[in-house]
C-alpha cells in the first residue's frame, strides 16, 4: 500500500473534529466508550417508529439514558399515544414527531423540531422506515414501483440531506441505514424490495466514503427475517397491486402470483425484533474511528456476510491506492 494512505479512519475523523471546533493544538480527539451501552447525552431521531424495530428501538435506546425522537406517519394515531403513555409512565426521554419520510414538507418541519428541541444537534439518524410489497417484477406497476423507491430509498435520502449539515456542522454523527440481508442476496417474488435494499446499501457505502473526514460515520444493518409489522402492512399493499393487475399478467406467474397477499415465508419466525436496537446501540457505543460499515443481524442466518466480505475486497483492489483510498480504506479496514 502507498504511504500516502496509510492513516486510520481515527485520523480523518480527528481532522474534521478539530477543524469544525476551531481547535488548531494536537490535542486527541475524546474517544466515548460504554461497555455498558449508557447512552446518556445521546439524541436519537428514528424513522419508522410506529411499530417494528423502530418502536422496539425508541424504547430501548430511552431506557439507557438517550434523548429519543420517534417519527411516524399519520399523526395523531393510537401508536404515538401508547409510545408517550409509555414514556411518561417510566420517565422517558421520548419525543413522538410526525414524519411521513415520502414527504420534503414532513421531514423539514421534523427535522427542525427535533433540532430545536437539542439546541441544533442530533447525534444518531437512523433511517429504519420501510415498507414491502410482494409479486414478480413484471407485476410492479409504476404506482407500487414509485411507493417503493420513494420510501426505502428516497426516504432516507431525504432524512440524510436534511441532517447532515447540523452534524457536519457538530463536528461528527452517526447515521444507520436500516437495509436487509435481502439487500445482499435475491429471492424471487419480493418484487421491488431487493431492488430497493440494493440502492440503500450503495447510496450507503458511498455516503460512508464521502463523510468519513467529515467526521461523520455510517453504518449499514443488515435484518435477516424478524415478525415485524411491514409483513402484515404488506398484504394490504400487495393485494391492492394484485386487485389492479390483469389476470393474462398474474398467469404469467401462476406460482409466484398465487403468493401475493401472504406473509412470506421465512418472515421472521420466533426471532427477537430487539435484536436490532441492540446491534445499532453497541456500534453507537463503540469509539469514534472504529465503528463497522456493516452488520449483518440475525440468530443463524447471516448469508450478506458472504456477499459484505467480497464486496470490501473489490472495493479495495479498485479504489485501495486511488486518489479515493484514503476514504475507502478508512472505512473498510
Amino acid at each position: 500500500m502507498n504511504e500516502q494512505f496509510q492513516f486510520s479512519r481515527r485520523t480523518l475523523m480527528a481532522g474534521a473534529s478539530l477543524l469544525a471546533t476551531g481547535l488548531v493544538t494536537g490535542a486527541a480527539v475524546g474517544e466515548t466508550t460504554a461497555s455498558d451501552l449508557d447512552l446518556s447525552g445521546k439524541s436519537i431521531l428514528i424513522t419508522g417508529a410506529s411499530s417494528g424495530f423502530g418502536r422496539v428501538g425508541a424504547e430501548y435506546y430511552a431506557r439507557r439514558g438517550a434523548k429519543v425522537f420517534a417519527t411516524m406517519r399519520n399523526l395523531p394515531r393510537t401508536e404515538g399515544d401508547e409510545l408517550e403513555a409509555l414514556a411518561a409512565t417510566e420517565g422517558l426521554d421520548i419525543t413522538v414527531l410526525e414524519i411521513d419520510v415520502t414527504s420534503d414538507e414532513q421531514v423539514e418541519a421534523g427535522v427542525s423540531a427535533a433540532l430545536a428541541a437539542t439546541e441544533g444537534k442530533i447525534d444518531v439518524l437512523i433511517n429504519n422506515a420501510g415498507i414491502a410489497i410482494g409479486g414478480p417484477i413484471e407485476v410492479q406497476d409504476m404506482e407500487a414501483t414509485h411507493l417503493m423507491f420513494d420510501t426505502n430509498v428516497y426516504g432516507p435520502q431525504r432524512m440524510i440531506r436534511a441532517l447532515l449539515p447540523n452534524m457536519r456542522a457538530a463536528g461528527g454523527g452517526q447515521v444507520f441505514n436500516v437495509t436487509s440481508q435481502l439487500g445482499r442476496v435475491i429471492l424471487p417474488g419480493y418484487a421491488q424490495y431487493s431492488p430497493t435494499k440494493f440502492a440503500l446499501e450503495a447510496l450507503s457505502e458511498q455516503l460512508a466514503y464521502e463523510t468519513v473526514s467529515q467526521g461523520i460515520e455510517v453504518t449499514i444493518i443488515q435484518p435477516g427475517g424478524y415478525p415485524t409489522k411491514i409483513w402484515e402492512n404488506q398484504i394490504k399493499l400487495t393485494s391492492a397491486l394484485k386487485d389492479r393487475t390483469p389476470e393474462s399478467l398474474l398467469s404469467a406467474y401462476p406460482q409466484l402470483s398465487a403468493l401475493m397477499g401472504e406473509i412470506p415465508t421465512g418472515a421472521g419466525g420466533d426471532t427477537d425484533p430487539a435484536d436490532i436496537p441492540k446491534a445499532i446501540a453497541e456500534v453507537i457505543a463503540m469509539p469514534k474511528g472504529t465503528r463497522p460499515l456493516r452488520k449483518a443481524v440475525h440468530p443463524t442466518f447471516k448469508l450478506s456476510t458472504i456477499v459484505n466480505e467480497a464486496s470490501a475486497k473489490a472495493q479495495l483492489m479498485m479504489l485501495g491506492n486511488s486518489p479515493f483510498g484514503r476514504q475507502v480504506r478508512s472505512v473498510l479496514d
